[in-house]
C-alpha cells in the first residue's frame, strides 16, 4: 500500500491509483517537489509531514533519513460505508468498546495489518473519539474509519458478501483454523461485555486465541493483533 521515495512515487502517479501523497515538510528535492505537482494536478490529496513522522512512517529508513515523499495506494481512506463494502476486502467491526486508547490501539493495528477500513460502536464523547485517533498514531488518516451501530453494520456486510468473524473466548477454532481471506468483517468486542449476543448469532465463525496463563483475559488489543496477523499472513500466501 505504500510507496516509498521518489522512484516509487513517480511509477505509481503513472500506473496506479494513488489516492494520498504525504510531503516531507521544508523539503528541497527537485524532484519530489515536481511529484507533489502532480499530484496536485492530478486532484490527489497532498499532507505535509514532519521529518519525525516520515521517518516514523516509511518503510524504506535504513540511514535513518526519512525520504522526501511517500504515496498511499489500494485504499481510499475517504470512502464511505457504502464504498468500503462495494470494494471488498477485510474490515473489522469493534463493537462496544469503552477505552479510547484501547480504541485507537486497534484502529492503529488495524490499519498496519492491510485492513480495508474499521467501524466502532462506541458510546464515547467528541472528546473521547479525539482521544482514541491520537492514540491510532492518526492512523485514522491513512484509513477508513466509521462510528456506526455494529448490528446495522453486520446486516450490511452480509448483504454485501462478507463472512461475518468474530474473536471471542466461546471459540472452538484458532485463527490458523479458519479461512481469513476474501471479503471478511472481523468482530471485536468490549472491554467487558464482548461481542453482543445479536452479533454472535449472525456470525459465520467463532475463533478463539488460546491462552495457557493463570488469568484467563487478554487486552483487547493483543488478540485482535494475533488475528490480523494471521490475516494478513494467509492473504499474502494467498494473493
Amino acid at each position: 500500500m505504500q510507496r516509498c521515495g521518489v522512484v516509487e512515487v513517480s511509477n505509481a502517479l503513472e500506473s496506479e491509483e494513488v489516492s494520498l501523497v504525504l510531503f516531507l515538510k521544508g523539503s528541497q528535492d527537485t524532484e519530489a517537489k515536481r511529484l507533489r505537482e502532480m499530484a496536485e494536478g492530478m486532484g490527489i490529496p497532498v499532507l505535509e509531514a514532519s521529518n519525525n513522522d516520515m521517518w516514523r512512517m516509511s518503510r524504506v529508513n535504513e540511514d535513518k533519513t526519512p525520504p522526501p515523499i511517500l504515496a498511499m495506494v489500494g485504499r481510499d481512506q475517504s470512502a464511505s460505508v457504502e464504498e468500503v463494502l462495494s470494494s471488498g476486502g477485510l474490515a473489522w467491526l469493534i463493537a462496544g468498546a469503552r477505552y479510547p486508547v484501547n480504541i485507537g490501539f486497534t484502529i492503529r493495528t488495524a490499519e498496519v495489518s492491510g485492513a480495508c477500513a474499521v467501524f466502532v460502536d462506541g458510546d464515547l464523547s467528541h472528546a473521547e473519539k479525539k482521544a482514541a485517533k491520537r492514540a491510532s498514531m492518526k492512523a485514522h488518516r491513512f484509513m477508513p474509519v466509521h462510528w456506526v451501530d455494529s448490528d446495522d453494520i453486520v446486516s450490511q456486510a452480509k448483504d454485501a458478501g462478507f463472512r461475518i468473524v468474530c474473536l471471542e473466548d466461546i471459540g472452538d477454532v484458532e485463527p490458523w483454523g479458519e479461512d481469513l481471506t476474501g471479503n471478511v468483517l472481523m468482530v471485536v468486542g468490549g472491554e467487558r461485555d464482548g461481542i453482543p449476543d445479536s452479533i454472535l448469532g449472525k456470525s459465520d465463525s467463532v475463533v478463539r486465541v488460546p491462552m495457557s496463563g493463570f488469568v484467563p483475559s487478554y487486552n483487547l488489543q493483543a488478540p485482535m493483533a494475533v488475528l490480523a496477523a494471521e490475516a494478513l499472513r494467509q492473504r499474502r500466501t494467498s494473493d
